[in-house]
């Protein structure tokens, strides 16, 4: 029998006992009012509470975070278009400070490298001994040095001389901060294959309606992006600030070994106010900017360029586009999923070899264009913008009028492209006909740095300018071609492991038989980047996506090498011929190499991710025989690795089977068309 304890009674309450826990409460009640008054109608900065116990608890915090890493938090971005944001976040600086390093621009190389050169090489994590006796000892040297020897990493972003995505539900943030050129390009594509905008005609939404549904859910994925970076900053205790830098000539250094910058913020009511910041070590990541032929009359209205694109406040029923790159054949896709009549203009005669000089394989080419074809693309060849018509009123309801002519460039005219002008009517006009690099707002001759014909830094093998004290680097789209975020950030860590690492860690390695670039130093050349196809993987975010990486078959030949190749289709795996089966994955092998891949190139669903796959099997240095015997998840895309790798080997049978294949998809389709 269990025995259980007898209970107590309670103790009864004393008087003084419940007066105090009502102090308490009453005390609590007058502090949380305090807080939410002073956070609804008081700045940030402005913040003050009259309780001695909140202000001591603020107090303490206050001193824990400024010996941890001595910077004021990153608490808030806004930007200079409105009047009562014209300060630096980091006011407690005082103006005659020096930082140990200033990137300039906040794209992702620059996030990156300000936050790499904070947290890991001028404020490294600090080490405790592994003895009790001595830990308690060393922690206090640490927290005293940390507190008067922390150094000091600024980030100067002008997002509104940079095309950063704004919106007008969030008039004081910046949205673009840490995220590539093709930010807007990304989430709009992402919101075309969520958003059915026939579905939401069809329920008689306004047209207006239907944007700012697409719209807000771009600021959303935007937003997101934006806080990550943000909380990264503020974890690293960057110093951020806003406004537009530009290099100032001469200082108290004669050397050149301190950088004068000078940072000017203007506001909406056109307001400017500068200030001159120093440096040790200046990185300048300030990105690229659309090329803008003076031809065209880009008004950020109905003519953009692909930044100014964002700016687009409407849906248009029909745009024009020209371009045959990457970001055209993207925001060609995009506009057609989201219903608009899309017309593609290219200068070249076939579309194939236009997709072919940016490195795409000629099969990869074909399949893209005939997918733009299949989703009713018009495509205008040998092609180009002579005038433009629009109507005074500068209503999109009123189609603008472009007038085309043939393009003297193509000399290779195509039977159906049209030999006289003609004219094209659409609601808006994109022009996408490449990018150059941002740097003529910097003031670059002040400090003694050159350019090139288009405008990039000329950098030596170490990503260090010809500024005059040697202390000024570069790293991304300011370096030129190939306009890459992926590349631009491993250029940012080269450039941070050159300013402090006596010897550099290798940024993209491989065997030097394949020609890639290793590290910075004497074999480092980041113009290479842009022409060697192993130096990183390249993507195409259209809906289907393109990736490759390596040779294809053309360029290995030309180099001689006995290349052969092996193509598994989308519909030849279970998971294609379920989800889409329209696509191809190629695997290019060096048959004198016992079948060593060398390159591959895909086209479909997932393409972006399924090409690192394929990238380490080529750095490993894998054959055709190696994949064929290895084991794959069913119902994956990755299957098609080891179809490609049969076909490779036995070329007749695959090819029947893709014969057999493609028959079977085209009933298919004809199938599902009499539904």
């Amino acid at each position: 029998m269990r025995m259980s304890r007898p209970r107590s009674k309670p103790r009864p309450r004393s008087a003084t006992t419940t007066t105090t826990r009502i102090n308490h409460a009453l005390t609590f009640l007058l502090i949380s009012n305090q807080v939410l008054h002073a956070l609804t109608f008081a700045p940030t900065s402005s913040i003050k509470l009259s309780s001695p116990i909140y202000s001591l608890q603020l107090k303490s915090n206050a001193n824990h975070d400024r010996n941890r890493r001595n910077h004021s938090p990153l608490s808030s971005l806004q930007l200079t278009n409105s009047d009562s944001s014209t300060s630096i976040s980091n006011p407690d600086d005082d103006d005659n400070d020096c930082y140990d390093l200033i990137v300039i621009g906040a794209g992702p190389v620059g996030v990156k490298a300000a936050i790499l050169a904070a947290t890991t090489y001028l404020n490294p994590p600090t080490s405790t001994s592994t003895s009790p006796s001595t830990s308690t000892k060393n922690n206090r040297i640490n927290q005293s040095s940390t507190s008067t020897t922390t150094k000091r990493v600024a980030l100067i972003d002008a997002p509104l001389a940079s095309g950063a995505l704004f919106h007008e539900s969030k008039p004081n943030r910046d949205l673009s901060i840490g995220g590539p050129t093709g930010l807007f390009s990304k989430a709009l594509r992402d919101s075309s294959k969520r958003i059915n905008v026939e579905s939401l005609r069809g329920m008689g939404l306004r047209e207006d309606s239907i944007w700012n549904e697409i719209t807000g859910s771009c600021v959303d994925l935007a937003t997101w992006n934006s806080d990550d970076a943000v909380r990264q900053l503020e974890y690293a205790g960057v110093t951020y600030m806003e406004g537009l830098a530009s290099f100032v000539e001469g200082g108290e250094e004669e050397d050149g070994s301190i950088v004068n910058l000078n940072v000017c913020q203007t506001a909406i009511s056109g307001s400017t106010t500068n200030r001159t910041v120093q440096a040790k070590k200046v990185l300048i990541a300030t990105g690229s900017k659309p090329f803008r032929p003076s031809s065209i009359p880009f008004d950020g209205y109905r003519i953009f360029d692909s930044d100014t694109i964002n700016q687009l406040s409407y849906l248009p029923s029909s745009i024009a586009i020209t371009g045959s790159g990457i970001i055209a054949i993207e925001y060609a896709k995009i506009f057609r999923n989201l219903g608009s009549d899309v017309t593609l203009i290219i200068r070249d005669g076939s579309p194939r070899n236009a997709l072919m000089k940016i490195g795409l394989d000629i099969d990869i080419s074909a399949a893209l264009v005939a997918d733009l074809v299949r989703s009713g693309i018009h495509i205008e060849r040998g092609a180009q913008v002579a005038s433009f018509d629009i109507a005074t009123d500068n209503d999109f309801r009123a189609p603008m009028r472009i007038t085309l002519e043939p393009a003297p460039s193509c000399t290779r005219r195509p039977p159906t492209s049209r030999t006289s002008s003609h004219e094209l009517r659409c609601d808006a006009y994109l022009a996408a006909v490449g990018r150059t690099p941002n740097t003529g707002n910097l003031q670059l001759d002040k400090v003694g740095i050159d350019v090139d014909e288009y405008g990039g830094l000329i950098v030596d093998s170490d990503l260090r300018t010809t500024a005059c004290g040697g202390n000024v680097y570069g790293a991304g789209d300011v370096l030129g071609r190939p306009f890459l975020a992926s590349t631009g950030v491993a250029q940012a860590v080269a450039a941070i492991q050159t300013m402090y690492e006596e010897y550099p860690r290798p940024i993209c390695s491989s065997s030097e038989d394949d020609g890639v670039q290793g590290t910075v130093g004497p074999t480092f050349d980041p113009k290479s980047l842009a022409t060697n196809p192993f130096a990183f993987p390249t993507g195409i975010w259209s809906s289907p996506e393109a990736a490759y990486y390596g040779y294809t078959k053309q360029q290995a030949i030309e180099l001689g090498i006995d290349a052969g190749e092996g193509v598994a289709l989308y519909s030849e795996c279970l998971r294609g011929l379920v989800f889409n089966p329209n696509g191809l994955l190629k695997l290019v092998h060096d048959k004198g190499d016992s079948g060593r891949i060398i390159g591959v190139h895909i086209c479909g669903d997932d393409a972006c991710e399924l090409i690192h796959y394929g990238m380490e099997l080529v750095k490993a240095r894998r054959t055709v025989g190696d994949v064929t015997n290895e084991l794959y998840s069913a119902v994956t895309y990755h299957e098609m690795y080891r179809i490609a790798a049969r076909a490779a080997i036995d070329v007749k049978g695959a090819r029947k089977r893709r014969a057999a294949a493609g028959t079977a998809l085209a009933a298919r389709n004809r199938a599902a068309k009499k539904k």
